[in-house]
Parts: structure tokens; C-alpha cells; sequence
């Protein structure tokens, strides 16, 4: 019978949460929109797919439940037992046929409303035979709400259940609290049970594994037993007591003979006289434990006589040990696996498989054949060579090999270098250790090639590509050609570099047409500059209402306007032409200033027109400098002073160029073109569901 895996059920859900479950599964998985203008079939087709669909989901999840926890009859009678004991037998069937009977109820209520809908005649009736469908399965699953949290709580506790294999070979431990139990297991096993000085630290079965004679062996501390009648004891004592009745194990009697414990020898013979019957069919050792605070030489003959007559009464072995001292813990636990091994053998000697077994076999004994004796034979080589003692033992190197018998006794420490002088052939481990061992030496498999001609096994093996040898077309002076070409590019580049630098590069125009191409040049340069300088995008927008109108209005219309509404417009019309004057004034200075600046810039330019840039600088006219300065004012891009700006150097503006960066994507949630962040942009109770395009409207 295979070990039970509680660990894989899956979780109970609570009353509420199956509702919740199966009403959203129902709401997902089918069709949502429904109207009356369709046929009468299609109505009650779509309320009855929702009905049959939730009783298949409640019928689903209930059946899950049934199929996942154990039935008390089918498995092992320890099992059994222990779920009797931990959870009340007539409680755990109780709540299970309660969940069998609500999927019955739950099938039976869909049968009858589908069989209603059929007979639904609008929407609205089979509408509501469906919410009433839904209403009663609802009712039938919060009825189960105890039985649901109880199954629940059942499940947790089995997962943490031990694994347990009841068939398997075992070593099980009892006796009275605090005698040693767990202590022993921890020495014997790698489980880390904990150990204290009082009483029923052990509440549980706690399982550990051992290994012996190459098998996997099975050790089980059990809690403590307490000298009582049956009906007395609790539920961690009777643990215990159903281990040592449904497990074909070796059991391990311990007792206390120091009394540390805190109970006398005299009670712990009371209580392996009264769990006596559960020792029936099972190898018994009866273990003296803690003899390194009472020994048992030293112990009263008359306690000792008590504790042998246990072991004569059921014809078991006496074995003394300390845990402490670790002394007899491991002739223990030797002698327990060995009585078990034995018995579970011949259990299976006795049983019917081994006749099965024994007539497929057959043993089979050589008789002489006659009555000469042939005894071995030595070659007359040897007997010669071990006459002159030349051969007195095999030649063998030991290097890399790990020390034997005849090396402690004095083997000869010349072997190796006989070894390399001898005649015998070393073999690749003995070559691998003389040259570094191993990653150093690696054997060189050419020795091993088989080709015509021996020589040829250390030749380099030739590249070939597209049927041809690469050694064919390489030329071994290649490299020093190859530099002698380099030096020579090297000094043709600097000739003509030498040569071109007192020449001008060559150009198909005289003197006076690239000086009129260079003028041209600067003064669209210039051109360009004023129209960026005076080009700006903050020009406002006229309003819709006036927008295509004239943009100014008479004074004529205005005065107009005014008398209408009663008031006087005489000194707003005076204060208009006034402004009006000015600004006209104001143009024609202007118009006249530029037509100036421009014809002097003219006649520098006609001037200055073989002159550098530096120069021309130099002799700019205030007017120039001026208009430059405002413009460059006027532009988006004006390059600004760095002590103007309040920086020193080109660093520190570095530094607040990256500042300034850190401090917009602060404000911007740092969503920029490398973020991957991407914000919520919809609301989760709006976006939910099943909608279809142009409507909201759910059934």
C-alpha cells in the first residue's frame, strides 16, 4: 500500500467564498446580453445554458471535496485509527455525506427549473426562474457552512500529518514520558526532534529514516504512555497505542533505570505488563536506558530482577545503552534491525510466493568426473625466475594509489624506479601520475594512429578548403611585405601633404567672382539671423468673432457706439489720435534709422569684403553691435554669459542641466521614452465584465 499524501488536497473553500466562486464563474464563462425581441426558443436556450452551467460548476467543486479526503474504509487501518482518534470518525463521515447530499440536492433543484424554463412563454418568466434556480442552489451551499469549515480545519491538520509507510520496515519506540524516546531517534536518524527535562514533550508521531545493510529503514517516536486504563487516555497517549497495534514493526521498550524520568522501575513494569498485547506478533527489546547516571551493575538486585523478568516473560532480548555516552546506542539499533530483517524473511519463506519462487529454481552440484587430481599449473619461466629472485612480487607502480598492507609493513620504496627500468609496459595511469596527475597529463592519442607509414603520426594535419590545401597558398614572407607596403603609403601621404600646404585649394572662379560668392554668402547669413531674431511663435490668436473683419474701427462708428449706450466718447476718440500720431512718428524714425544702418553696412561690406571675420568684427559700428545684442535678446537660443547666468565654469552647468532633468521627472511621474512604468489610465469596476460595442447593458 503506497504512502498517503495528504499534502496534495486542496483547500475547502468557506460557505461565502464557494457562492462567490461558482456565481462568478457563471457570470464569466457564459453569454451576458439577452433582449426580448428574440425567439422564444433562443431565451430559454440562454436561461437554462446558466443553470445547467452552475450546477455543473457546484457539482464540480462538492465532488473535488468528496474525492480528495480519505474514506475511513478504504485505507489502511492505522489511517483509520488515527483519523478516529484526531477528528471524531462519526463527525468526519457526518460532514462528508452533508456535501454528498448537498450535490444531490444541487442537481435535483437544476433538473426542475430546466424542466420549468421549457415552458417559459417571455423573458421575464424564464428570467426569474433562473434567479430563483441560482437563489435555491445558493441557500443549499450557506447550509453547509459548518460542515465546510470543519472539513477545512481536518484538512490542515492531515497535511501536517507525518508520511508514514505502514508496510515498510520500522522501529517503533515507546515507553513513559521522558525515558529517552526522542533522544535515541535523534541519534540514530537525521530528524532533530526536541528534547526537554519534563514530561510529554513529544506530542505526535515524529518520523525518521535510517539507513542499514544498504535498505532504508523507518524509525516512529512515539509520545509518552501513562499507566492507565484505556479508557483514561488521551488523545496524544492513544497515538501511541495505535501505532503499536496496526504496525508490523521491531518495538524498543525503553525504560529509566536512574528514575530521572520521574517514575519508579516498579511503574514501568506496570505499564509494559499492561500494553503487553500489543507486543504480540512484533520483535521486542526491552532497552535499559541511562546507565551512565545509574549503571546497570551497580543497580539493587531486586530492581534488576524485575526489569529481567520482563525480558524472560515475552522471550525478548535485554540491551543496556546511555545517549549521552552514546555507549550501546548503535548495537541497539543493529540488533532491533537484524530480529526485524530475520522475521520479515522468514514471514516470507512461509508464506505461498516462495513455492511460486523455489520451483523456477534449480541447484545444481559438480560431481568428479574421475579420480585424478589436477592441481595448477605454473610456467617453468616463473619457477626460474623465482629460484634466482627476480620475481619475488608483481612490479607495479604505486604512485596515485593509496597505501595497502605491504606498504606499512615495509614495502620496498624502489618500486617506482624498478618499475621504469623493468621490462613491464606502463599503463596510462601510472604515465598520468609520473607527468603532474590528472588535468596536468593528458595522453596523446596520435601514438595510435594507424597509418602506412609510422613517421607520419606527428604531422601536422593540413587545412583544406573547397578541396584545397590552405599551407599551399601561404607565403611565409607575407608579414614583412606586408609592412614594406605600410611604410611606403606612409611616406607617399606625407609628400602630399607637404606639398599642399602653401596651395589653396583649386576653384574655376577669378578673384572678383568669389569675392561677390562671399558677399552673397555673408549677407544671407545676415538676412537669416534678423528673421530668427524677429520670428517668434507667442503672436496672439484673433477671436472667432472678429476673426476675417478689419482690425481696426473709425472713429466715426465708435463715437457712434457710444452714444448709444450713454456715454461720452469725446476725450477716449482724442486719447485714439493721439496714440495713432505717435505711433506713426514712431514708424517713420524707425523706417529712417534702418534705410541708414543699411547703407552703411553696404559700404563695409564693399570695403571689408577681403578682410577676415576677426576684423570685421573689430570695425562693427555701435549701430551693428546694438541691433545684434537686441536680437540676440530677442532669440530663444541667446548664448548668455556664464557670470551673467551665475555659474563659473562649463561643469557646473553640466551639473544643473542634470538637476534640472532629475527635477522634471519628478513632475512628469518619470514616464519618458526608456520608463517602462505604465499608469492606469482605466478604472477597474468600469472595465469588468462582458459589454458589447455602443452599450452598458447587462442581463
Amino acid at each position: 500500500m503506497p504512502v498517503y499524501n495528504f499534502k496534495s488536497m486542496h483547500p475547502v473553500p468557506t460557505a461565502p467564498e464557494l457562492i462567490d466562486i461558482v456565481l462568478i464563474r457563471t457570470q464569466r464563462r457564459t453569454p451576458t446580453v439577452i433582449h426580448p425581441g428574440y425567439k422564444i426558443q433562443r431565451i430559454r436556450a440562454f436561461y437554462m445554458r446558466k443553470i445547467k452551467f452552475t450546477q455543473q460548476t457546484i457539482s464540480e467543486r462538492l465532488g473535488q471535496i468528496l474525492l480528495d479526503f480519505p474514506r475511513l474504509n478504504d485505507i489502511h487501518p492505522f489511517y483509520a485509527d488515527l483519523c478516529n482518534t484526531l477528528y471524531d470518525r462519526d463527525h468526519y463521515k457526518l460532514a462528508l455525506g452533508q456535501i454528498n447530499t448537498a450535490r444531490s440536492l444541487v442537481d435535483a433543484i437544476a433538473r426542475d427549473m430546466i424542466r420549468m424554463v421549457k415552458y417559459g412563454d417571455s423573458l421575464y418568466r424564464c428570467k426569474c426562474l433562473k434567479r430563483a434556480a441560482l437563489g435555491r442552489m445558493c441557500t443549499v451551499l450557506k447550509r453547509q457552512k459548518s460542515s465546510l469549515a470543519y472539513l477545512e480545519e481536518v484538512r490542515k491538520h492531515m497535511s501536517r500529518l507525518p508520511a508514514l509507510d505502514p508496510n515498510t520496515r520500522t522501529l517503533l519506540m515507546c515507553g513513559l514520558p521522558n525515558v529517552g524516546k526522542s533522544s535515541f531517534m535523534n541519534k540514530i536518524t537525521r530528524g532533530n526532534v526536541d528534547v526537554q527535562p519534563y514530561a510529554f514533550t513529544t506530542k505526535s508521531l515524529f518520523v525518521g529514516h535510517c539507513d542499514y545493510k544498504y535498505l532504508r529503514w523507518q524509525v516512529i517516536d512515539t509520545p509518552g504512555i501513562l499507566d492507565h486504563s484505556l479508557e483514561e487516555r488521551n488523545t496524544i497517549e492513544m497515538q501511541a497505542i495505535i501505532a503499536l497495534a496496526h504496525l508490523s514493526c521491531s518495538v524498543l521498550y525503553f525504560v529509566d533505570i536512574s528514575e530521572q524520568c520521574g517514575y519508579t522501575i516498579e511503574q514501568q513494569c506496570s505499564l509494559f505488563r499492561s500494553i503487553k498485547p500489543l507486543f504480540a506478533n512484533k520483535q521486542l527489546i526491552v532497552v535499559v536506558n541511562k546507565i551512565d547516571q545509574q549503571p546497570w551493575e551497580t543497580l539493587e538486585n531486586e530492581k534488576k530482577s524485575m526489569v529481567q523478568a520482563l525480558a524472560e516473560d515475552t522471550n525478548c532480548s535485554l540491551m543496556t545503552m546511555s545517549n549521552v555516552s552514546e555507549q550501546g546506542v548503535s548495537e541497539v539499533k543493529i540488533a532491533a534491525c537484524d530480529k526485524l530483517l530475520a522475521s520479515r524473511v522468514d514471514a516470507r519463506i512461509a508464506g505461498k510466493k516462495i513455492d511460486g519462487i523455489m520451483n523456477r529454481l534449480q541447484v545444481f552440484q559438480p560431481t568428479p568426473r574421475d579420480d585424478v587430481k589436477r592441481e595448477p599449473f605454473i610456467p617453468e619461466s616463473v619457477k626460474r625466475a623465482r629460484e634466482e629472485g627476480v620475481v619475488n612480487k608483481s612490479q607495479r607502480s604505486r604512485v596515485g594509489y593509496a597505501e595497502t598492507v605491504e606498504d606499512e609493513n615495509g614495502g620496498d620504496d624502489d618500486d617506482d624506479v624498478a618499475m621504469v627500468s623493468a621490462s613491464v609496459r606502463r599503463s596510462t595511469r601510472d604515465l598520468m601520475w609520473e607527468n603532474g596527475g590528472p588535468g596536468v597529463w593528458a595522453p596523446d592519442y596520435r601514438e595510435q594512429y594507424d597509418l602506412e607509414n609510422d613517421e607520419w603520426k606527428f604531422d601536422a594535419i593540413p587545412e583544406i578548403f573547397d578541396g584545397k590545401n590552405i599551407a599551399d597558398y601561404v607565403d611565409p614572407d607575407i608579414l614583412k611585405r606586408l609592412e614594406a607596403l605600410e611604410q611606403e603609403e606612409e611616406q607617399i601621404v606625407s609628400e602630399l601633404e607637404a606639398a599642399q600646404m602653401n596651395e589653396d585649394p583649386e576653384s574655376d572662379l577669378d578673384e572678383e567672382e568669389e569675392a561677390a560668392v562671399n558677399a552673397i554668402r555673408e549677407r544671407k547669413k545676415i538676412i537669416k539671423a534678423r528673421k530668427l531674431a524677429t520670428q517668434t511663435q507667442n503672436k496672439p490668436m484673433a477671436p472667432l468673432a472678429i476673426r476675417g473683419k478689419s482690425g481696426t474701427l473709425e472713429a466715426d462708428e465708435i463715437k457712434k457706439r457710444m452714444d448709444t449706450l450713454g456715454v461720452d466718447s469725446s476725450k477716449m476718440l482724442e486719447r485714439g489720435r493721439a496714440t495713432e500720431r505717435s505711433e506713426r512718428e514712431r514708424k517713420r524714425a524707425r523706417s529712417l534709422s534702418r534705410q541708414l544702418e543699411k547703407k552703411i553696412d553696404d559700404k563695409e561690406m564693399e570695403v571689408e569684403d577681403d578682410e577676415s571675420p576677426k576684423k570685421r568684427a573689430k570695425k562693427e559700428t555701435p549701430a551693428a553691435a546694438k541691433r545684434k545684442e537686441i536680437s540676440q535678446a530677442l532669440s530663444h537660443t541667446k548664448p548668455q554669459d556664464l557670470a551673467k547666468m551665475g555659474i563659473k565654469d562649463k561643469e557646473t552647468i553640466e551639473k544643473v542641466k542634470k538637476l534640472e532633468q532629475q527635477g522634471r521627472r519628478a513632475w512628469f511621474g518619470a514616464a519618458g521614452e526608456g520608463d517602462n512604468r505604465k499608469s492606469v489610465h482605466l478604472v477597474r469596476w468600469m472595465n469588468t465584465g462582458k459589454k458589447r460595442n455602443g452599450t452598458h447593458y447587462c442581463r
